[in-house]
């Protein structure tokens, strides 16, 4: 450290930053970035989303909440009633202070079983591991709450339209046209809710919300490794991701997959990760945890352009300008700036993919339309209640309507919203987009009032995900695999403690 803080290029670089912040364009800069973060609170178009709704504002003291933080809260007083009658007993038992001690670290262990987790391959995954998984971190919460007065499950965190998110699904399989396959996605969707429900209990101060950011970093890391192995190696060009009769993919190589089964799914599980890798570089207080954090985001981010998946390259951009806004919104136009001096050094491959976006002629595009038709359809036929859960009950019912006019098979509607909506009715769709808009712009309002700090620029870094995600989502279906769906989740869920720790620290 001293002999880089006494070494010419050191020297060099605080020479640049002090002429940079005399400078005119610093404070162009200066004077922009004010004005993007001013739109927050008093822009006409921005002022009307970032207020909260009479719906989430009551919720905390309703009689609803109540009623279910109390049934939430009911194993965690049972157990402590317990405890104080046998406190000597469990005392004195090695086995029961170990379980103590690890269920005051629920935190930390997440941290390290979302890494485990979401490096298995994909030949070797099973979907019963997140349910097992979360379920035993529940356990384990509970086995610190059993001591503890101030561990409890947080329902009122959660919110109110996630909640009703998680009813709607519940009903899907009610109303479902093919009840028991509905049922095995029920179980997906419980997963995810259970991830949720522990990230925002376990998490109870900064350094809680880091170890998550540092495990999702070492997914990034193990999996961009093995990217990059399988590059170096060579991929063969697979003709069902790649449009061989284009003249623009003639250059492209194969896709990069890691360990999953699809190269989009690789670049969906990048573009919910990489924005919290970037807030660990910004937020670490030491050098070597910043650089390395850093170095594993550039890592990250050239495995996504591997990917070649044109959807997640477009919901990246989105999240970085996002995160920019939220954050420091004064480098926005440095950044557009780099972007544009970027464009002549991008490979010719990327560069062509980039070009492809929106081409007719491109059969990936192409094949898009017959999909949304399906599901424009089934809207019209079941708007209310929807074909059921999943993607097979919505397969199902297409192929017994006859409402798919493509070539290929239909697997999804390869839209966000269009496959929410085919699934989960109306009231699954509203209460989705309720709920994405909610958390975001609870988030955005954090940032806003809330100093610089560990927790601002994680949150920033979570709603930059899911909006990022939610542009993706435009041409994709990101819970079509259940792994991705938790991980979705799980940011999700990071933006909420984000929000609670920005709170607290202001």
């Amino acid at each position: 450290m001293t002999l880089l803080r006494e070494s010419a290029l050191c020297r060099l670089w605080l020479l640049l930053l002090a002429s940079f912040q005399d400078s005119a364009l610093c404070r162009l800069l200066s004077t922009a970035g004010g004005w993007c973060g001013r739109q927050i609170d008093e822009s006409r178009v921005l002022r009307p989303l970032c207020r909260e709704g009479t719906a989430a504002r009551v919720w905390p003291d309703s009689l609803l909440c109540r009623l279910l933080s109390f049934l939430a809260d009911l194993p965690a007083r049972l157990l402590r009633w317990v405890y104080r009658l046998l406190q000597a007993s469990f005392e004195d038992s090695f086995f029961a202070r170990l379980a103590f001690t690890l269920g005051d670290e629920t935190a930390a262990a997440q941290s390290w079983l979302i890494l485990l987790l979401w490096v298995i391959p994909f030949s070797r995954w099973n979907n019963a591991y997140t349910l097992m998984a979360f379920g035993f971190l529940l356990l384990l919460f509970h086995a610190g709450a059993m001591h503890r007065t101030d561990f409890r499950l947080n329902v009122k965190a959660l919110g109110f339209y996630p909640l009703v998110l998680f009813g709607s699904i519940f009903l899907a399989v009610v109303f479902s046209r093919s009840r028991s396959l509905s049922t095995r996605f029920l179980v997906y969707h419980m997963s995810a809710a259970l991830c949720v429900l522990v990230t925002v209990s376990a998490v109870r101060h900064m350094e809680d919300l880091k170890r998550l950011a540092a495990g999702a970093a070492g997914c990034v890391l193990v999996s961009s490794l093995y990217g990059v192995a399988q590059r170096l190696q060579g991929i063969e060009v697979n003709a069902s991701y790649v449009d061989l009769d284009l003249a623009l993919n003639e250059t492209m190589p194969g896709r990069v997959m890691s360990f999953f089964d699809n190269p989009n799914t690789f670049a969906e599980v990048l573009l919910l990760l990489l924005p919290l890798v970037l807030a660990l570089a910004l937020c670490s207080k030491s050098l070597p945890a910043r650089l390395a954090a850093l170095g594993v985001f550039v890592l990250g981010t050239g495995a996504l352009l591997m990917t070649y998946s044109r959807a997640s390259w477009v919901g990246f951009a989105v999240a970085m300008v996002v995160m920019l806004f939220l954050w420091k919104p004064r480098l926005l136009p440095l950044f557009f700036l780099l972007c544009c001096l970027a464009v002549p050094f991008l490979p010719v491959s990327i560069w062509n993919r980039i070009l492809t976006i929106g081409n007719p002629a491109d059969s990936s595009t192409a094949s898009r339309f017959p999909l949304y038709e399906a599901a424009l359809r089934v809207i019209a036929k079941v708007p209310v209640s929807g074909a059921g859960l999943g993607t097979a009950a919505v397969q199902r019912y297409i192929r017994l309507h006859n409402l798919y006019r493509g070539n290929s098979p239909f697997v999804h509607a390869h839209n966000f919203y269009l496959q929410v909506w085919i699934e989960a009715g109306l009231l699954g769709i509203a209460s989705f987009l309720a709920s994405m808009l909610w958390n975001i712009k609870r988030a955005a309002h954090a940032a806003r009032h809330c100093g610089d700090s560990a927790a601002r620029t994680l949150t920033c870094a979570a709603a930059a995900a899911l909006c990022g995600s939610m542009v993706c989502g435009l041409a994709d279906y990101l819970w079509n695999y259940p792994r991705v769906m938790c991980i979705f989740w799980f940011v999700f869920a990071v933006a909420l403690c984000g929000v609670r720790l920005c709170g607290e620290t202001r």
